[in-house]
């Protein structure tokens, strides 16, 4: 692996420390008196799953960044989250933007970024509605083989890895976590869509605007009944903004029944088709923000556990929550959607 960090510029050279000095640093390190800075490692994976019906050309190849957080010990078993960009991004952008090394450093995450390519898809989108995406193969493959990768790295928490992403990426996210539950226990989508909400690449912007074309919680059972896991079940966390003019929020409530589906909660069990409406939570909170901005937090439990977390956030539009401002597709104020994924995580691995 290169240890270089491709998103910062190479800073002016140093002569380098003395021995004594190192022998000085190896000790603190030892006695874990200093703890090892963050830093960045690059790689990539395959899986001979991961070939596109859109592109079937393309090798089915993706780079990506792992940042490991200040102070990691490969003793120690570490939480996962595997985070997607959106369209126009780079993982780079993405991990600046969304402040990861901030989050990582002060929680143990390690953060996986996988990389578009190019040749891919020319806006660097993720292909979340071709076919092979949609049935657990083609990128959502690939990104489940960078998971996998990880965990036979580092030693891992079985009991905190998620796959988050914006957009494009959280759509990716979402067919990662329906497919392959057996990698993942949670699932972020930020302005997002459900997993094979457009039946064919030429719809793909139809839907985004208008919501899903397909019946999306029939999706949710084929993908449980295909599971090699039994009694599939993976948690899902949703935000998206009520002024989104890209990704319309009727998305997410489809996305929310899908997944409140595919963990067979009583909400949806025995539709025949898919409906618009958001069901009834088992518990909502309405916060009211420092700049008047209102965040609704539904929640839906199975016996007890956290199922599925929707936070429907006022006068967002198709952004990042709590991102840096200086950078496309981020909003500055809150909530903070990188503590809305710890709270998340901690709620689900309890």
């Amino acid at each position: 692996m290169d240890s270089s960090d491709p998103q910062l510029p190479t800073p002016h050279p140093e002569p380098p420390p003395s021995r004594w000095e190192r022998a000085k640093d190896w000790f603190r390190r030892l006695f874990r008196l200093r703890p090892t800075p963050g830093r960045y490692e690059s790689d990539s994976r395959m899986a001979w799953r991961g070939f596109l019906h859109t592109r079937p050309l393309v090798w089915p190849r993706r780079e990506y960044l792992l940042y490991l957080p200040r102070g990691f010990s490969r003793w120690r078993s570490s939480p996962l989250l595997a985070l997607c960009h959106g369209c126009k991004q780079t993982p780079e952008d993405f991990a600046v933007s969304s402040r990861i090394a901030e989050f990582a450093d002060r929680t143990g995450w390690l953060v996986l970024l996988p990389r578009q390519k190019d040749s891919a898809n020319p806006w660097r989108c993720w292909n979340w509605f071709d076919r092979a995406t949609v049935e657990g193969h083609g990128e959502a493959a690939i990104v489940a083989a960078q998971i996998e990768a990880v965990q036979g790295t580092y030693r891992t928490d079985q009991r905190r890895i998620l796959v988050a992403g914006m957009s494009a990426g959280g759509a990716l996210a979402a067919a990662v976590a329906l497919n392959h539950p057996e990698r993942v226990r949670g699932a972020v989508v930020h302005s997002g869509l459900a997993v094979g909400a457009a039946a064919t690449p030429l719809t793909a912007l139809t839907v985004m605007k208008r919501g899903p074309e397909t019946d999306v919680e029939g999706i949710a059972d084929v993908a449980r009944l295909r599971s090699r896991v039994r009694s599939p079940s993976v948690a899902l966390l949703a935000i998206h903004g009520e002024a989104d003019d890209i990704v319309a929020p009727a998305n997410t409530v489809a996305l929310v029944r899908q997944f409140l589906r595919f963990n067979d909660h009583p909400a949806t069990r025995g539709d025949t088709l898919a409906s618009p409406a958001l069901p009834d939570a088992d518990w909502t909170e309405i916060k009211i923000l420092v700049d008047g901005r209102r965040a609704t937090i539904r929640d839906w439990s199975v016996n007890g556990r956290l199922v599925v977390r929707y936070v429907d956030i006022s006068d967002l539009g198709h952004a990042w929550t709590g991102g840096r401002g200086e950078f496309d597709f981020n909003d500055p104020r809150p909530p903070n959607a990188m503590e809305l994924i710890e709270k998340f995580a901690s709620d689900i691995a309890a």
